[in-house]
């Protein structure tokens, strides 16, 4: 069996760097010549080329099949058996989400684990739970902790694109001096590379999420708080200093709470988890009946029936969906996935937000003759773990 280490040490130069970046994109998924081309941006010739050497050196083989009139036609690319795991890791408020996933092995295949509380307990306190989550799931690959070949980190605050660190002003629960790249891949052994975890999740979606080609995919990560990543194509939308798709701070109510941010009337603190959980207590005050503590708890009890965490949820759903009608005005994305605690709330949240968006969108941007969509995410609630463990075999191809 071959080891994926050695692979991934191939000269970043030249004909090397082409070799190298294809076997990285098989790795991530496995797919046709044309799409690989299109995700690389590489020409079809050169992934041609490049397909027959690897081929031939016995790195990769590709799948043939037969149509109805029994000519050929092209499979998938795929990699031959190879020793090597990528990991995803993703840290949130209230939780740690791992998924590990040999670099042969489809991603759907992928290893998961998940685990509360999250970065609230401070990351010194939290990391050793983080590599024992890591090692578990990748010895159930069968493989071990010394196979690890690269780790990406999500993360829900900014961060900066040219240097991979926090944007200031670096928001709660996070510290200035906290260093979870560096802490990460100290006792892995391994690069870690981290981006904020909406952009992680679109770029999952845009990846995992459909065969077709979506030129323009929003994914929306609502939980505590709201963030979302942009896809423009094969390219992440980060804006200049990371800070693209901080819905969560737009303001909808000028004269409204402050947020976290120093703003006020942020869509946070409308429809943040501590927002959403605080109405519900206010709501059922003076009652015997115990309030939902948690987002999850709220979206639970309003699946079951309770009226007044139906109606939170519901009014969730038409303040989001007025702010997103404010970003298909704004970028015109084909498909809007809806990811994190409230998607799990489905059509208590998305029946609302598809009324206000044909109702504050220009009619153009979410027609459906226009192929327009607006979706819960089928790869939550680790999109963002897994958006991770793609970054962090994309990252290899600078190494």
């Amino acid at each position: 069996m071959g080891d994926a280490r050695t692979l991934l040490d191939r000269s970043t130069h030249g004909h090397g760097s082409n070799l190298k970046r294809l076997i990285i994109e098989i790795m991530i998924k496995s797919d046709r010549q044309s799409r690989i081309a299109r995700r690389t941006g590489l020409s079809s010739a050169s992934v041609s080329t490049a397909v027959q050497e690897l081929s031939a050196n016995g790195v990769v083989e590709t799948d043939k099949g037969g149509d109805s009139s029994g000519k050929s036609r092209s499979g998938k690319v795929r990699l031959r058996e190879l020793r090597g795991v990528a990991i995803g890791v993703d840290l949130g408020f209230n939780h740690v989400s791992v998924v590990a996933r040999p670099v042969t092995s489809s991603f759907d295949q992928v290893i998961q684990r998940r685990e509360t509380p999250g970065m609230n307990r401070g990351l010194r306190l939290l990391l050793p739970d983080v590599l024992n989550l890591i090692q578990d799931a990748v010895e159930e690959t069968g493989q071990k902790m010394a196979d690890v070949v690269a780790t990406g980190l999500a993360v829900p605050r900014m961060v900066e694109p040219r240097t991979g660190m926090f944007t200031t002003p670096v928001l709660a629960p996070w510290r200035a001096e906290d260093r979870p790249i560096q802490e990460l891949s100290a006792a892995l052994g391994v690069p870690v590379a981290m981006d904020n975890d909406a952009n992680l999740g679109a770029l999952t979606e845009q990846t995992y999420g459909s065969d077709e080609a979506v030129e323009h995919v929003a994914y929306v990560k609502a939980s505590t708080g709201v963030g979302v990543g942009i896809m423009i194509g094969s390219t992440l939308l980060r804006g200049q200093r990371g800070m693209a798709g901080e819905l969560g701070h737009l303001t909808i109510e000028p004269d409204g709470d402050v947020c976290l941010c120093g703003g006020r009337g942020c869509l946070d603190t409308i429809v943040g988890a501590e927002s959403l959980v605080a109405k519900a207590k206010q709501a059922q005050r003076g009652s015997s009946r115990e309030a939902p503590s948690t987002l999850g708890a709220l979206v639970h009890s309003a699946q079951a029936g309770d009226a007044v965490c139906g109606r939170i949820l519901s009014d969730a759903g038409r303040t989001l969906g007025f702010a997103l009608a404010q970003l298909c005005n704004l970028i015109n994305p084909r498909h809007i996935i809806i990811g994190g605690e409230l998607a799990e709330a489905e059509h208590l949240v998305l029946d609302t937000c598809r009324q206000e968006l044909r109702r504050y969108a220009l009619a153009g941007t979410v027609h459906q003759d226009g192929d327009f969509k607006l979706r819960t995410s089928a790869l939550s609630p680790f999109a963002e773990a897994q958006g991770a463990l793609i970054l962090g075999l994309q990252s290899r191809s600078s190494k």
